[in-house]
């Protein structure tokens, strides 16, 4: 036989010989005939493993339980960090929990408590199988000990492994049958034990219910063979074993003590009777007997002298200063919060900063505490059904479920009396003593005040619990604490109690009722006075209060007075500036249109007052050369940028209002759109569309280690939808509309970060047959057409060069206003043009641009800058031309990557190889023809400075 399939033999017979009785156990008369060990026996025996605790009569080790069914096994952990578990003696049935002597209290009054319901024991079944190879089928047994009377519930089993039928075993008299209950597959042959377990559907696991609550048989048929006794690599550890497991964490066995059936009977012999401690009774179970302590007493009732009175309460407070506040909730003694400042460990109440304070009642677990009432004996806790259910507060939370196992005692007694719908009224009790017994020991004695009685405290139907501690009559306070029951000074608390003149005593009082003609007794001074001064007295007191009711009834209606004065002025204010704006004027024409008014509002001045939170400078978007620009949020939850434009002259509302009117009517995806505008301000609010991403400047600019993000592919198409808002403005819009201020910082991008045309604070609107107009010098410089500057004609082509500092900017990624090596300042369309008569543009142009971007798209957006730049407006192209041309460039980059994207057939590009120039139209060569021109006559410094330029302009006539 291999060594494999002599280890299991060998486990067996190691826990059979274990199981028989050693002749040191017939010596100690612990031979299974239910004769005790002696104390000192007793004193050498362990009392846990690892976590868990136990008590005689459950013992490990020789004439340490009452028989071997009694008998625990302590068995080291599978791992150093696991600690040690606790078996019985077959080695399948581990302990999971404390072992506890008394019978439980499944009720929540102490006095109505089932001492029949014997103790329980809570355990979990595990048993594994090695396969062995050549072997097809094997067998599991499980007999619950049979000290074990009763399971709260029938458990199944679980099992893991791979490729076999599972078979329960059942006895018919003499006969035995087997039934198939499940069959198991392991098609994944990486499946591990874990995630069969977790499923169980018969996979790796299946599910095994049991008929008989305290004992098993089961057998395994295996429908294959392991080759050569070793396991395959790549399968898990269910292809060698088969492990069989209770389904619940814990199941819970009821145990008796089963010499005897009764306990009438068991008494019959005093060798054998279990319940051997003085302060001790037996109570009968279902089949056997238990043994508990008196009422007032606690231990262990199965050995001699283990019932003792109670003797954990210690009327001195270890710790000074201590805290006496938990919440909204005062802790008196002797209860307390941290160690030292409580009597007993079931007086110590847990708190936190999130939670009420928490008394641990050893019968119901852990509860919110509402009140900790001394004078009554009292303490509120919440119900289960309550708002704070005691599930919010568990022991693994709180306290250990040792801390609560291990008390001697139960003090609290719990009443069905309700003060509130959620509250409970719990009596308590400081010891399980009587006043007697407690008073015999002076060093443990509660009533430690001077005028402090004793109580005894009972259950609901007259069973005694223990005792308390309660301030005599006349005197308040703690009579737990030295000096804590002071007395009461009837007098003040109660003036009425006498119906004369009242004298406070130690403990009582005493009352003198005669007063003098024209007198009587006051009972709030406690003295005699005069009927003529009370009267004049209250004459004064009701004076007083009608004059100061008067006053404050009158400061009242002035401040309402002056509040509602205010809002008529504020509301003529505003009505002033809207008749005065031409409010009139543009609720016409919005009404003379049905798409306008329908997407157009005018706005009230308060609405938006409340959109910006009365225009807080946080929600300041930015400041512009035109205004200022607020985020609000609208009623319907719409963002919105609302700005807030400089003062203008009185001469240009009526220019104001039309195109506002016309700037409605546009709708171009990459323009930003107008919702209304508020005329109750001395100068009109606009009120746009909020666009969440920045400028284009922010981006290009905005970064301070002078990289940015944006890519090639953006900056063109960027470029080419700022170019068709432009174009849609300049010819295709109603009215053709005049930007005046191009710029990358009015190039706004939004949540998907495509370009959106704003500002419009500086356009001008132009009829259809106009191709230019005379206007005041307005823009921003840097981007301002020099034409333009010099001459105060403005048209389309003055947007036209600005675009093309725009074109610039994404080429170089400079500011158009920037310091160069020099530390001077320089205009960025000066240098670019200076510097592509004596460099290549390769060393022009950003790094990044360089890495993404071809040679050829360099040269054609760089070319297509240079004719937006040039100073006669005539030479520069439409914005029609520059929109085809810079789609034409982004179109060959698509094609280049093997994007589809169809070009516009229709129209020929401004730009193109310089090695097609002859194919192209006249427009593009009389372009190029210009520009050389223009550039042979320019100076060849590198650097201009913002003074140089402002003297050359100067030269132009205005």
């Amino acid at each position: 036989m291999s060594l494999l399939e002599v280890l299991p033999c060998l486990a067996t017979l190691l826990l059979l010989v274990a199981a028989m009785p050693q002749a040191s156990d017939l010596q100690n008369g612990n031979s299974g005939n239910g004769v005790r060990p002696s104390t000192t026996k007793l004193a050498g025996c362990p009392k846990s493993c690892g976590r868990l605790t136990f008590d005689y009569p459950f013992g490990i080790g020789s004439g340490c339980s009452r028989d071997p069914d009694y008998e625990l096994i302590c068995l080291p952990g599978s791992s150093s960090a696991e600690s040690p578990r606790l078996f019985m003696r077959d080695g399948i049935t581990e302990v999971v929990s404390p072992i506890n002597i008394s019978p439980i209290n499944n009720g929540y009054l102490l006095d109505q408590q089932d001492f029949n319901q014997p103790p329980s024991v809570d355990v979990s079944i595990s048993h594994s199988i090695s396969l062995r190879s050549g072997v097809h089928e094997y067998s599991m047994s499980w007999y619950a000990p049979r000290i074990f009377t009763d399971i709260h519930h029938f458990p199944s089993f679980r099992v893991t492994g791979c490729d076999f039928d599972a078979y329960r075993i059942e006895k018919v008299g003499i006969n035995e049958t087997s039934t198939k209950v499940c069959t198991v597959t392991c098609p994944n042959k990486e499946i591990t034990e874990d995630v069969a377990a977790q499923l169980c559907n018969g996979t790796g696991c299946c599910t095994v219910d049991i008929l008989d609550p305290l004992s098993t048989q089961l057998k395994f048929v295996v429908h294959r063979d392991r080759k050569n006794g070793t396991r395959h690599p790549q399968r898990s550890t269910l292809w060698d074993t088969i492990s069989i497991n209770s389904e619940d964490d814990s199941v819970s066995l009821a145990w008796s003590i089963v010499d005897q059936p009764t306990c009438s009977q068991a008494m019959k012999n005093k060798n054998r009777y279990a319940c051997v401690s003085n302060h001790s009774k037996c109570t009968d179970g279902r089949h056997g007997y238990n043994c508990l302590c008196n009422a007032g007493t606690q231990g262990n009732p199965y050995i001699r002298y283990g019932c003792s009175g109670d003797k954990g309460y210690n009327p001195v407070q270890q710790k000074t200063n201590c805290t006496r506040q938990c919440s909204n909730i005062s802790i008196p003694f002797p209860f307390g919060l941290e160690e030292g400042c409580f009597a007993r460990e079931q007086f110590r109440v847990k708190c936190s900063n999130t939670t009420p304070p928490i008394l641990p009642f050893s019968s119901v677990g852990p509860r919110p505490v509402s009140y900790i009432d001394i004078e009554e004996g009292l303490v509120g806790i919440a119900e289960d059904s309550g708002p704070q259910s005691s599930e919010e507060f568990t022991v693994s939370t709180l306290m250990s479920s040792e801390d609560i196992l291990d008390w001697p005692t139960e003090i609290y007694l719990i009443s069905m009396i309700t003060s509130s719908s959620y509250v409970q009224r719990v009596q308590w009790a400081v010891a399980n003593l009587t006043c007697e017994e407690a008073k015999q020991n002076s060093t443990g004695y509660a009533c430690v005040s001077a005028n402090s009685t004793c109580l005894g405290v009972n259950s609901a139907s007259d069973e005694y619990v223990g005792y308390r501690c309660k301030c005599m009559r006349g005197f308040e306070g703690n009579p737990y604490i030295p000096h804590g029951c002071q007395d009461v000074d009837e007098c003040h608390v109660t003036p009425s109690i006498c119906k004369g003149i009242c004298h406070n005593t130690i403990g009582s009082y005493n009352c003198t009722v005669w007063c003098p003609t024209g007198n009587e007794y006051d009972p709030i001074t406690m003295k005699c006075t005069s009927t003529t001064r009370r009267q004049i007295l209250r004459l004064g007191i009701v004076i007083g209060l009608t004059s100061g009711f008067g006053i404050l009834f009158l400061i009242l209606s002035i401040s309402l007075i002056i509040r509602t004065w205010k809002k008529d002025i504020k509301r003529q204010l505003r009505q002033k500036h809207f008749q005065k704006n031409h409010g009139l004027l543009l609720e016409q024409l919005l009404s003379s249109d049905e798409n306008a008014s329908d997407k157009t509002n005018i706005f009230s001045l308060e609405g938006l007052e409340k959109a910006t939170n009365n225009f807080d400078p946080t929600r300041i978007l930015g400041r512009g050369g035109h205004g200022t620009v607020f985020k609000g949020i609208l009623t319907d939850q719409r963002v919105v940028a609302i700005k807030k434009s400089k003062v203008i002259e009185q001469g240009e509302i009526s220019q104001f209002i039309n195109e506002v009117a016309i700037l409605t009517q546009i709708n171009h995806r990459n323009i930003v759109k107008l919702f209304g505008c508020c005329l109750e301000t001395e100068v009109p609010l606009l009120v746009y569309d909020f666009i969440p991403n920045g400028s284009l400047s922010d981006v290009l600019h905005g970064n301070a280690s002078g990289h940015s993000w944006l890519s090639w592919d953006n900056s063109l198409r960027i470029a080419v939808e700022a170019a068709g808002a432009l174009n849609y403005l300049h010819s295709a819009a109603s009215v053709s509309v005049f930007h005046r201020d191009v710029k990358s910082s009015n190039i706004l991008l939004d949540g998907n970060y495509t370009a959106k045309v704003s500002d419009f604070g500086a356009s001008r609107l132009v009829s259809i047959d106009q191709t230019h107009v005379y206007t005041n010098i307005q823009g921003t410089f840097g981007y301002l057409d020099p034409e333009y500057y010099r001459t105060g004609k403005l048209n389309e082509k003055s947007d036209v060069y600005s675009f093309g500092v725009v074109l610039i900017e994404l080429l170089l990624r400079k500011e158009p206003i920037f310091t160069c090596e020099t530390g001077l300042k320089q205009n960025l369309s000066n240098y670019f043009l200076q510097e592509m008569k004596v460099k290549p543009l390769a060393e022009i142009v950003a790094a990044s641009v360089l890495e993404e971007a071809t040679e050829e798209e360099i040269n054609d957006v760089a070319s297509l800058a240079e004719i937006c730049l040039r100073l006669q407006s005539e030479e520069r192209p439409t914005m029609k031309q520059v929109e085809v041309t810079l789609q034409s460039v982004r179109s060959k980059r698509l094609k280049t990557h093997q994007i589809a994207a169809s070009g516009n057939e229709d129209l020929q590009p401004l730009l193109t190889r310089q090695s097609q120039t002859t194919g192209h139209s006249s427009l593009a060569v009389a372009f190029d023809m210009v520009a050389r021109a223009n550039l042979a006559s320019q100076s060849s410094r590198h650097c201009y400075s913002l003074e140089q330029e402002f003297m050359s302009s100067a030269s132009f006539p205005r």
